[in-house]
């Protein structure tokens, strides 16, 4: 699974800027490890996003892989239907998916980057 890391705030510049170094290191024959990574513009839009409550259901998922929404919904006391547009949400971010209708974290650790 690996990390992911979540960048917070930056700019168009900041990202050239790493990818130009990434390019570099490419053409040097630098081993490049490769990285999940997303960007959000502000601290208020991640946490918008990756709420206290759906944190909570990915460590579920990462504890329990293969679980359906239901018995996520069954294990946390919560309704299919808020569990449902959070598990949205946390694929729409990357952070799981499905398989076969089954939910798998897919990540096992997310680092958060806070550029000022």
């Amino acid at each position: 699974m690996g990390d992911m890391t979540i960048i917070v705030g930056g700019s168009a510049e900041d990202d050239a800027a790493d990818f130009l170094d990434a390019w570099k290191r490419g053409e040097r024959g630098e081993r490049l490890l490769e990285q999940r990574v997303l960007g959000i513009q502000s601290w208020e839009g991640l946490s918008a996003v990756l709420t206290g409550v759906r944190l909570d259901l990915l460590r579920h998922v990462h504890d329990h892989p293969d679980v359906s929404i239901n018995a996520v919904s069954q294990a946390l006391e919560r309704q299919d239907i808020g569990v449902r547009a959070d598990v949205m949400a946390l694929e729409h971010m990357g952070l799981l998916h499905r398989v076969d209708g089954r939910l798998r974290a897919s990540t096992d650790r997310i680092r958060v980057e806070v550029r000022l």
